[in-house]
């Protein structure tokens, strides 16, 4: 899980930085030994017992999703225990009906919905709560983890049984008994546990603090640090600014040689026309490299790859593509620890990437020395392009261009 997911290990590792962070298995799931699914009381037992074995006298709990129940129940029975209540998209109840209008399924759906469920348990179940829980992750790779995180989690009918018990769980009862330090975060748009749950939450558990993030992730370790941020201030009382995100990649830049004058010699519609299917080629050339396409400015593209070697396939790829169209482009490449603020890349490999393909000739692929040692053993050949300055960017740079397949 945390090899495809560092947005679960770097939500872990924040935790961990101000508090000692004490991951649950519920009964019958994860690590935990296969048992029968417990109830809300037997896992009240376990997560006290946990605390015991820790020496842990009290503790914060975090409550996510349909963690929520059992963190309130815990709280509201034994305050001496709990230190302070976090929910994160947490459910108040599962089953929706006119008396609930905010749950997930009405009593038919859900009938529905379980009669296929286990024959269904780590494929289109999985696919259906990705698209759900985590929009945001929704895509081929996304689903073959959902996929695999399910079958790995636990049996199938394990699987149904849990389903059926959480969905007869009802704590609206619970939050006006809850008297110890209490934050509740919910994501505006959550697909799974609608945001009147938080708001419910929020104003029936005395004096707690609630946060309503802009988001439709209902898993709170995606979507950026918002939720992070809100956590550490609540726990520590300090509010530390968010640490962007930061990951080795390389980056490739394109952009289309002489467009001012073949629009000109074309005309505004059919220069539109050829620019719409030139945005096409290059898409469909990312998709099959596996590049993340991160932005789009006028006739250029920048992109991001986990490998300088598919980078450069993928350059040589889209040249030889939009050549069919009639057109000429230009490639810079270049590997170095880059930001992601806000699904952008950021910092000085971006920029140097930038600068290198503003230097590269109509088909030509440059690329910086670093590109060019990180594939070495390729079989990938280069031209030496001579060491050059590049504006804004420190140092000397020695660039080579990437030689024809």
């Amino acid at each position: 899980m945390n090899s495809y997911l560092p947005s679960y290990r770097r939500f872990c590792e924040r935790l961990a930085r101000f508090t000692r962070l004490v991951r649950f298995d519920k009964r019958g799931m994860g690590l935990s030994d296969r048992t029968r699914i417990g109830t809300l009381e037997e896992r009240m037992d376990d997560a006290r017992a946990v605390l015991d074995a820790l020496g842990s006298d009290r503790a914060v709990f975090l409550g996510e999703s349909e963690g929520g129940p059992m963190s309130l129940l815990f709280a509201a029975t034994y305050p001496e225990r709990t230190r302070a209540l976090i929910l994160c998209g947490a459910e108040v109840r599962e089953r929706k009906d006119a008396d609930w209008p905010w749950g997930e399924r009405t009593p038919e759906d859900f009938d529905s919905y379980m009669q296929t469920f286990p024959q269904e348990w780590g494929r289109s179940v999985a696919f259906s709560w990705l698209d759900a829980a985590v929009p945001s992750l929704a895509d081929d790779q996304g689903r073959s983890w959902a996929a695999r995180l399910m079958r790995h989690a636990m049996s199938p009918g394990a699987a149904a049984d849990f389903c059926r018990m959480a969905f007869d769980i009802d704590v609206r009862h619970v939050p006006s008994a809850i008297n110890v330090p209490t934050l509740v975060l919910h994501h505006a748009g959550d697909r799974i546990c609608h945001v009147e749950n938080g708001r419910y939450l929020a104003s029936q558990i005395p004096a707690a603090k609630y946060v309503e993030l802009p988001g439709e992730d209902h898993v709170p370790w995606f979507g950026g640090d918002d939720m992070l941020t809100e956590i550490e201030e609540f726990v520590t009382g300090v509010r530390e600014p968010a640490e962007p995100e930061r990951a080795l990649a390389t980056v490739l830049f394109t952009d289309i040689v002489g467009s001012t004058a073949r629009a000109a010699q074309l005309g505004d519609r059919r220069w539109r026309d050829l620019g719409q299917r030139h945005h096409e080629t290059v898409r469909k050339q990312l998709d099959r490299f596996r590049g993340h396409e991160i932005d789009v400015a006028g006739d250029g593209f920048l992109a991001s790859f986990d490998g300088p070697g598919r980078a450069i396939r993928c350059a040589r790829s889209i040249l030889s593509a939009v050549a069919e169209l009639g057109l000429q482009v230009r490639a810079g490449l270049h590997a170095g620890e880059c930001e992601l603020i806000d699904g952008k890349l950021a910092g000085i490999a971006v920029h140097t990437g930038a600068r290198i393909a503003a230097m590269a000739g109509p088909n030509e692929i440059l690329a910086s020395s670093t590109v060019r040692d990180l594939v070495a053993g390729s079989g990938i050949e280069f031209q030496d392009r001579a060491v050059h300055l590049l504006k804004g960017v420190p140092g000397e740079w020695h660039l080579y261009a990437v030689a024809a397949a």
